[in-house]
């Protein structure tokens, strides 16, 4: 499996995945698969931010094209947030559980952290997400809390977990 930037040429096999996860996970919580043009608007604003879009790419032998993505953007657009980033993670459904989110939040951490940010929160839908919680465990995040019921999908209310890893030199001084 071979980590890199992700390019134009990726969104087909990005926009396949996100749509799976919207159509039948509520780890995002978008009920529409967004078109491919959507796609490419998110991958734009997250690279001209400055920040990192990866893709999981297959080598031979381990099935073909993109197997999974991630990115981090700022966690929000306030001035104060300069220093903390937010992950997304998919990862295409035959892969699960074969290391490729672990791989690709491993880079998205080295990658923040090269760009200066000292906080990375990740917002997983669905307290029963066991395999993206247990994936940012095992990375040295740690439950920040629970927002329940915070959105309702496939009709049923469905609880946002908060989880948060410091990065870099993290909180033991303030960026100049």
């Amino acid at each position: 499996m071979i980590i890199r930037d992700a390019g134009p040429q990726d969104l087909p096999g990005i926009t396949a995945i996100y749509a799976h996860h919207v159509l039948h996970g509520a780890g995002t919580f978008e009920e529409v698969p967004p078109e491919q043009a959507e796609m490419a608007k998110r991958l734009a604003h997250v690279q001209d931010g400055g920040w990192a879009w990866l893709v999981a790419e297959a080598e031979a032998g381990e099935g073909e094209g993109i197997i999974g993505f991630a990115y981090y953007t700022q966690f929000r657009d306030r001035s104060a947030f300069r220093f903390t980033a937010e992950d997304s993670i998919y990862v295409r459904d035959n892969v699960r559980g074969q290391g490729v989110g672990k791989m690709l939040v491993a880079a998205l951490l080295a990658r923040a952290t090269e760009a200066g940010f000292r906080q990375m929160f990740a917002l997983i839908g669905d307290s029963e997400n066991v395999g993206s919680i247990g994936l940012h465990l095992s990375l040295g995040f740690r439950q920040a809390g629970v927002l329940k019921s915070a959105g309702v999908k496939f009709g049923r209310w469905v609880d946002l977990v908060c989880m948060q890893r410091g990065i870099g030199e993290a909180d033991r001084d303030i960026p100049g």
